[in-house]
């Protein structure tokens, strides 16, 4: 790669060796990627806090220096970490304080949390901890230059800001918060942004289920290709979008799609393509509806749920007023948890609302931080859970072996409040 001379001088330990060692790092894995250049960026979100048998491990023998230096620089050099170079932000991590007794989520863990929140927060790590950082502060401007990880973040940033970032790892963000340096390739480069796949919906897709369902189906179609959509689609909110986004990265890769007249580098059908349509498009019609309903659906059997999930992507306020609104003067079903995820920041907000007291009183839980994919844990002896989101649909089964129902929030607090599972097509 051909480095400028503020990133040879970095190379060369003239910031400190935590700095040099995360240049090294960058180096290699451009060289691996056949990047030319290294990108300037200004916006970071990965994995610091986050606790692991390793790096509690790590922790307890050598501290959270070179905790870092392992496991975010790939480093076995023993050195201080500084202040990050440019803004990082915590993605989501384990489960905090508010879920102690709630969730089977060791005490231990919370701890370790903390103290690494203690840590990595004076040294220029915002602790946000959410999937969803576009949601409580973190929003890159169309054309930023970013290193973000988490899937579903990592589409948003792309398709609806239009920032720039690839699909990012702990390590590699973990050098670029120290260099504000990241290869620049895949999605940074403008060539590498235009659409490759044309798919229009055959049937309306204006509803958070629908866009769900047909992100989901987008995603197994184009894998980790482009997917530029079009047909009878609804006016998507924040929500949706979300939403749409994550089920495409579940089933598929996808890090960044076009909706003309809707994301900001699809004005129309053409510049999406960059002025050449594909004359092939991939329709998605009622049986392609259906196959993806009974897919996300095949997981299930029983119809008495334990669990109840909701916020996957992390809830947005907009949902938590819908949930309280849904569970006024209601109760849950005795043998039926319901957990609704949420950044801390929203949580916060639902508070003052008034949203969270009536869903406390109704018996469900508002809890931050994590999810039960991330953190691998449900209520204890789940056997059976519902979401309305097609991510957690597709992933938890797998995690935690428990069987899956899909469907609208609406079929999912009926669930909760009967233990029995309705939804239906």
């Amino acid at each position: 790669m051909r480095l400028a001379d503020d990133e040879k001088a970095m190379l060369d330990g003239a910031e400190g060796p935590a700095v040099a060692a995360a240049m090294d790092l960058l180096v290699r894995y451009g060289e691996a990627l056949g990047a030319e250049r290294l990108c300037n960026v200004r916006n970071v979100a990965g994995t610091m806090t986050q606790p692991t048998p390793a790096k509690a491990k790590l922790v307890r023998e050598y501290g959270w220096h070179k905790a870092f230096a392992v496991i975010n620089l790939d480093s076995d050099g023993d050195f201080e970490i500084p202040h990050m170079r440019v803004p990082t932000c915590q993605l989501q991590h384990g489960f905090g304080e508010d879920a102690l007794g709630v969730t089977p989520y060791p005490a231990e863990l919370v701890r370790i949390q903390q103290d690494a929140e203690a840590f990595y927060g004076p040294r220029g790590v915002n602790i946000l901890a959410t999937c969803t950082p576009y949601q409580v502060g973190n929003l890159p401007v169309r054309g930023e230059h970013c290193a973000w990880m988490e899937s579903s973040a990592v589409v948003y940033a792309n398709s609806v800001l239009g920032a720039r970032t690839n699909c990012e790892g702990t390590a590699s963000t973990g050098a670029a918060s120290l260099t504000g340096k990241i290869p620049c390739w895949g999605n940074h480069l403008d060539e590498n942004r235009l659409g490759t796949h044309l798919i229009e919906a055959a049937v309306p897709v204006d509803s958070f289920r629908d866009w769900g369902m047909f992100g989901y189906f987008v995603g197994e179609v184009v894998q980790e290709n482009r997917p530029v959509v079009t047909g009878t689609l609804g006016h998507p909110d924040l929500t949706d979008l979300k939403h749409f986004g994550a089920a495409t990265a579940s089933s598929g890769g996808v890090e960044l799609y076009h909706i003309p007249g809707i994301t900001p580098e699809a004005p129309t059908l053409e510049a999406a393509f960059g002025g050449a349509v594909p004359s092939e498009k991939i329709v998605y019609g009622e049986r392609e509806r259906r196959h993806v309903y009974e897919t996300l659906n095949n997981q299930g059997e029983s119809t008495d749920v334990d669990f109840v999930l909701l916020g996957c992507p992390h809830a947005s306020l907009d949902q938590i007023a819908k949930v309280a609104h849904l569970l006024e003067g209601r109760r849950l079903n005795p043998g039926t948890e319901l957990w609704i995820m949420a950044p801390r920041a929203l949580r916060t907000m639902a508070d003052r609302s008034g949203y969270t007291e009536i869903i406390e009183r109704a018996g469900g839980r508002v809890l931050t931080d994590s999810c039960p994919a991330m953190s691998r844990v449900a209520p204890e002896g789940t056997r059976v859970f519902a979401t309305d989101s097609a991510k957690q649909a597709h992933y938890l089964p797998a995690i935690l072996g428990i069987e899956a129902w899909f469907g609208t929030l609406e079929e999912c607090v009926d669930a909760a409040v009967t233990g029995v599972w309705r939804g239906e097509l």
